[in-house]
């Protein structure tokens, strides 16, 4: 894939990039302090609790509000695509990026397999510093090489399902229509995915097509790869002090 070319330079260039990187990192602090990642709304998590039989409507739902709102999806989500210009290419990464989600989602609740969240959620903030890095070039100049980024895709798309899974358990989801349930609430995910790749995608055609993009690309990865670092460490500070 493309990597960064060309650097800020200049003075006003290092400080419209420091402000940019203070601004994200104190938004997403403040996010965070809300709400985790994954982390389903009290209502939500209510009615999850109580429902019996297959309810379609519902979990489509609760899959996209889920999506939509996983702030750490569209992270990962905006670094794929961010210098991906053809509609094929993007189908492609999108869609091993879902197949992977969708795999540990139903994978993951149904064979009852438990892991500290904590620890699923500091993978998915490193899978937004790996692609980060992976758009600034940062392997070829130091490794020599460029790892696979299509199976890179899928495989933190594992990781990035098997964290929704994990929350999923704790809420006692009646057997009765889990399966139907919980395939409901992967393509109310898929579906919501679509949403926010579109909203994503609209925004990145305007940018690119003015004079900053190539300017402040360097910059708009160093923010997500501190993004991506911000939500790791925010994670295992949950694991080993919680």
């Amino acid at each position: 894939m493309t990597s960064v070319r060309h650097q800020p330079r200049g003075a006003l260039a290092r400080l419209f990039s420091l402000l940019i990187a203070l601004a994200a990192c104190l938004a997403l602090t403040s996010l965070m302090s809300t709400a985790s990642a994954h982390g389903v709304a009290d209502g939500d998590k209510g009615y999850i609790q109580e429902t019996t039989g297959f309810l379609f409507a519902p979990f489509v739902y609760l899959g996209a509000k889920h999506m939509v709102t996983g702030y750490d999806h569209l992270l990962f989500l905006f670094g794929v695509i961010f210098f991906l210009y053809k509609m094929k290419d993007i189908g492609i990464y999108v869609t091993m990026f879902a197949v992977g989600h969708s795999v540990t989602l139903l994978f993951g609740v149904l064979a009852n397999i438990s892991v500290s969240p904590y620890l699923i959620d500091a993978i998915i903030g490193l899978s937004v510093v790996y692609k980060a890095l992976d758009n600034l070039g940062a392997y070829q100049r130091w490794f020599g090489f460029q790892p696979n980024t299509k199976a890179a895709t899928l495989i933190f798309g594992l990781f990035h399902g098997f964290g929704l899974a994990t929350k999923l358990q704790d809420f006692q989801l009646a057997p009765d229509g889990l399966i139907l349930n919980l395939i409901s609430f992967n393509i109310g995910v898929e579906l919501g995915q679509l949403l926010a790749l579109g909203a994503i995608l609209v925004a990145m055609g305007y940018w690119r097509r003015t004079r900053s993009f190539w300017r402040h690309a360097y910059t708009a990865n160093v923010v997500l790869m501190s993004l991506g670092f911000i939500l790791t460490g925010y994670q295992l500070a949950g694991f080993f002090l919680v």
